[in-house]
């Protein structure tokens, strides 16, 4: 049999009966299939309802809803102030912008004290706590760099950066600082920053410190005017001289700015609030910075060989009483207070008060004068010693009986010739102190100049009635009474001027930040003398250098007609306030014919050498006013001086 098996054959069976009504099939159709045993009935599956479902999830979800809803009402409604001021603190920093300070210039536009850009070094303590810079000693990683950098202490430095106060966001940790300190700390922050970003390890710890720009108060010519410029303190405030003066104008207003930041940068796109600074104003003084310079190297040299405690030199325009110098010795740099000798800080020209000797003798000749009680020839009989009151006078040198006119009396500035002269300023003695007093006071003794100057002394002098038996005597030639250098000056340039005194002035006017200048208030004018004794005082001051018998010959100047007066006092030392050692000094103006300019100076306690006003301040005002008078190109005198006589033959 192959492997194909042949169909199986169909062996027919008995034939079933036919159920009534069935068809027979068709002859060669495919026979009806048989009906099987009945299939079972589909099972139906019922499912829940849906809706308890979606009720308890609409449910949960309403009152998720609710709670954002109640959540967002309250962050934008109820709180919404108190929030905004936390976001506000933690995003927004505020600075202030300060105003520059206005430059101080001399009277032909030379700046004398200005502003270079300076940073003040700040820092915000809330970004060196542990949580912010994930460590715990950021404060003094951070000092550790800067104390180098801004010359301070660790531990300053620490106790700025981690402060009692927690929410405190800014502390200046240095002020005014230089450009190039600020690059040195911008640099290594910037480093730091860099190898934070490679190094996930590694902190910035100086990302919380910032910069303010500002401004730092430079003075170039160094110790020049140093007295009256004075001087700027850690806060940018004016700390003597006109720096405190003319503070208001100079400082300006500072402005303000508020921006957003983040992890101690700026954010740009946050939007800022700026109100700019208004610039002080610059102010222009009287003061020729040449003049200034010459004045004070000829007073700095003569103390140094003097070996005295100090001096100071005044030169002044006589027509319109404009300083133009004002020169002290020893002095001081406002650039570096902290080398400084405190001694030697402020304006001692101004505010020191000495009496004044023999230079206020020109004050008695005036009073004598313009009351007729005598003319430059009156002649005056000047004995060895002279007894007033309680006490024996005499004059600077034993003498025999000097036989002088009154131009004499001025010319070897005798004391006792003095005393003769005054009092026949009245009947008695009492009459002619009040008359002298009168004088002392319109020439400006016992008030302030006029100027304004911080510390500025008005001397002393009392009313004449309270005046001792000595000081009705003493006053006269100068001691007794107690005065100022510019108060010294402003009588000579007043008698230099036709008797007209003008009260000094140092400020030429102020320029605004809009560049409009603005004259000072003109001084105030107020005759003294009449002119005609004012000439006559002139040219008997001329006696004094120009004769032979004067005492201040040192003080001539070829080509020129010079008028001046020494004075050698007795000092009272400020320490003990017991009379020790002299005040030297020599006043005078030039030409004398047609005055321009008055110079005054003064020495205090020389040691070495001679103490003598004519021997050591006289040389120091020819040397001043020669320089004074080639630079303001005062042509010399063509007029030869006709000198009053200075003795006379009994």
């Amino acid at each position: 049999m192959s492997d194909r098996e042949a169909p199986r054959r169909r062996v027919p069976g008995p034939a079933r009966p036919a159920r009534p009504g069935a068809r027979r099939p068709a002859p060669g159709a495919r026979p009806a299939r048989r009906p099987g045993p009945p299939r079972p009935a589909p099972r139906t599956i019922r499912l829940g309802s849906p809706r308890p479902r979606l009720r308890l999830v609409g449910l949960a979800l309403t009152l998720v809803l609710i709670a954002f809803v109640v959540r967002l009402f309250q962050v934008q409604a109820v709180d919404a102030s108190t929030y905004a001021a936390k976001a506000a603190q933690n995003r927004y920093v505020g600075q202030v912008l300060a105003a520059e300070r206005g430059e101080i210039t001399d009277r032909n536009g030379v700046a004398l004290a200005t502003s270079v850009d300076a940073y003040d070094i700040t820092a915000d303590p809330t970004m060196f706590t542990p949580e912010q810079m994930k460590i715990g000693d950021g404060p003094e990683q951070a000092a550790a760099l800067l104390a180098p950098i801004l010359g301070q202490s660790q531990e300053k430095l620490v106790a700025k950066l981690r402060p009692e106060n927690k929410a405190l966001r800014y502390v200046k940790l240095a002020g005014r600082q230089t450009p190039q300190v600020w690059k040195q700390i911008k640099d290594l922050k910037s480093a730091l920053a860099k190898k934070a970003e490679s190094d996930k390890s590694a902190v910035n710890v100086l990302s919380g410190v910032f910069s303010v720009p500002t401004s730092k108060r430079v003075y170039p010519n160094n110790e020049l005017a140093a007295g009256i410029l004075g001087w700027v303190n850690a806060s940018g405030k004016g700390g003597g001289g006109v720096e405190l003066q003319l503070d208001k104008q100079l400082t300006g207003k500072d402005g303000k700015i508020r921006y957003a930041q983040s992890g101690g940068r700026l954010v740009p796109t946050a939007g800022s609030t700026e109100t700019p600074a208004v610039p002080g104003s610059d102010v222009e003084l009287t003061i020729d910075r040449d003049i200034q310079w010459a004045a004070q190297n000829a007073i700095t040299k003569q103390v140094e060989k003097s070996q005295a405690d100090r001096g100071y030199v005044i030169v002044q325009d006589t027509a319109t009483g404009e300083v133009l110098a004002m020169a002290n010795a020893p002095g001081f740099d406002p650039n570096n207070l902290s080398e400084a000798d405190p001694t030697a800080l402020g304006n001692a020209a101004l505010q020191d008060a000495y009496e004044p000797g023999s230079t206020a003798k020109v004050l008695s000749m005036a009073a004598v004068l313009q009351e007729n009680a005598a003319s430059p020839l009156t002649h005056v009989v000047v004995p060895n010693r002279l007894h007033r009151g309680d006490r024996l006078f005499k004059d600077d040198v034993d003498h025999p009986t000097w036989y002088l006119t009154l131009n004499g009396v001025l010319a070897k500035s005798s004391n006792i010739g003095t005393i003769l002269a005054t009092g026949q300023l009245g009947k008695t003695q009492s009459a002619a102190n009040k008359v002298l007093y009168d004088y002392l006071r319109k020439f400006g003794l016992g008030s302030h100049t006029g100027l304004g100057f911080p510390g500025e002394t008005k001397g002393i002098l009392a009313p004449p009635d309270q005046w001792s038996t000595s000081q009705q005597y003493t006053i006269p030639f100068g001691q007794g009474v107690s005065i100022n250098a510019m108060q010294a000056a402003s009588v000579y340039s007043t008698i230099a001027n036709g008797g007209v005194r003008i009260e000094p002035s140092l400020v030429r006017g102020t320029k605004g930040p809009d560049g409009n200048f603005t004259p000072a208030p003109k001084p105030e004018k107020k005759r003294v003398i009449s002119e005609k004794t004012a000439k006559t005082l002139a040219r008997m001051l001329e006696s004094v250098v120009d004769d032979e018998e004067g005492t201040g010959t040192k003080a001539r100047i070829p080509g020129y007609r010079v008028a001046g007066k020494t004075g050698t006092a007795n000092r009272v030392d400020p320490a003990t306030g017991k009379y020790r050692g002299y005040t030297s000094s020599f006043a005078g103006f030039a030409p004398a014919d047609k005055p321009r300019v008055t110079v005054y100076c003064v020495i205090q306690n020389a040691t070495e050498g001679s103490y003598f006003g004519g021997q050591i301040c006289g040389p120091v005002y020819k040397q001043v006013m020669e320089f004074a008078l080639k630079t303001l190109q005062v042509p010399p005198t063509g007029a030869k001086p006709a000198n009053y006589p200075v003795t006379f033959k009994p």
